[in-house]
């Protein structure tokens, strides 16, 4: 196949793209231009796609003796990505914004562009495996190495999407394993730090990047019984689940910790409360789409025995989910209606629930509410 690696400049990329030309694929390399900061370093392990990514990526197309190109997409990426993200928590939501990355920048611009220029394939060092079934229909699955598992970015791929996705680190048992091959091929990036955080917030100071972006006005902080406990900066800036930040002068009556319940953006209020009200059982999601075809009890509007995981590193747990057209939003076609075998702590507006059955993942939404069975929000005024 004609196959286009993605370059980040990070170990697992090299390694992948040198898998595919091992396999006897016809591989160009292609670094992303996220920023037009081209002064961007990176600090260790925060920030990726910088002029120091850009370099590392093509010694390794060099050392592989593949072609090498950088293809600007700041305005795509600040369009789809950075925008969203703010716009999101304006709106007191918490966006996932490599999600929205690997939808709209590397598995929509990227493949865009590439199917365009004729190549069949685009190459990652996703930890993740596209199985083909008999029918030629794919499916996504975890990776071998479920610590390294990044199924749950991917959710948001379509099956179309899929048949063009290549994945080489798919069989990979370790991290160790691909450090210790990118060494053995000579490439200058077996030891260098995977990136954490989010890539354009390089220092990692969330709420001062927001507070840049968004006005903060300070409100309200009241407690799950409508109580004004408090006053905070900017409603914007916090997030369900979160504890630390409150600066709340009067304590509990049971003298217990208080936790974002939720965020009310239009009248810049927080409401906070007891841990136990952060336990939700039921989640409805909307923007749903299906890793390959859906289930065809997903189509019928039947119910059906997932595993649904809320976070990147979560641990998923067992669920029941149907969808719905029946919806308590006015803008959304259908629900991804997920009710929790178990209950869930944390859970935002905003995140993304990816669905399981065993290693197969089934698809995804946007978490629109959930419900805790002990507090009505409406009860707070």
């Amino acid at each position: 196949m004609r196959v286009l690696a993605a370059m980040s400049g990070g170990v697992d990329s090299a390694v992948a793209a040198a898998r595919a030309v091992d396999a006897g694929h016809d591989v160009v390399g292609v670094h992303l231009a996220l920023s037009r900061m081209p002064g961007t370093l990176r600090t260790g392990s925060r920030g990726c796609c910088t002029v120091e990514d850009s370099n590392d990526a093509w010694r390794a197309c060099d050392k592989l003796g593949i072609p090498y190109y950088v293809w600007d997409f700041s305005e795509r990426f600040k369009e789809d990505v950075v925008d969203d993200f703010i716009a999101e928590y304006a709106a007191g939501r918490t966006p996932n914004p490599c999600m929205r990355c690997n939808e709209r920048i590397k598995f929509a611009a990227l493949l865009e562009k590439a199917l365009a220029l004729g190549f069949d394939a685009v190459c990652t060092g996703h930890y993740a495996k596209v199985v083909e079934n008999p029918d030629g229909s794919r499916e996504l699955h975890r990776a071998a190495d479920w610590a390294k598992d990044q199924s749950y970015v991917l959710g948001v791929l379509t099956h179309e999407q899929l048949k063009h996705s290549l994945f080489p680190l798919a069989e990979t048992p370790s991290k160790a394993e691909v450090r210790a091959e990118a060494a053995e091929r000579g490439f200058t990036v077996a030891n260098k730090p995977d990136s954490h955080d989010i890539c354009f917030i390089p220092d990692g100071d969330t709420r001062g990047w927001l507070a840049e972006r968004i006005e903060m006005t300070e409100g309200e902080i009241v407690d799950h019984e409508g109580n004004d406990v408090g006053t905070h900066p900017g409603a914007n800036a916090f997030t369900v689940g979160q504890r630390r930040g409150l600066k709340i002068g009067r304590p509990a009556a049971d003298g217990k910790p208080r936790f974002v319940l939720e965020i009310r953006p239009k009248e810049n209020k927080v409401v906070v409360g007891p841990q136990d009200l952060l336990e939700v059982d039921r989640l409805r999601g909307i923007k749903i789409s299906w890793a390959g075809l859906p289930l065809p009890e997903a189509e019928a509007g039947e119910s059906f025995e997932c595993m649904v995981q809320v976070r990147a590193h979560a641990d998923p747990v067992p669920a029941r989910a149907f969808v719905t057209t029946d919806t308590e939003d006015d803008d959304a076609a259908s629900e991804l209606v997920v009710d929790l075998d178990g209950p869930l702590k944390g859970v935002a507006p905003g995140q993304t629930m990816v669905l399981y059955q065993g290693t197969r993942v089934l698809g995804q939404a946007t978490i629109n509410s959930a419900r805790n069975r002990s507090w009505d929000p409406a009860a707070v005024s």
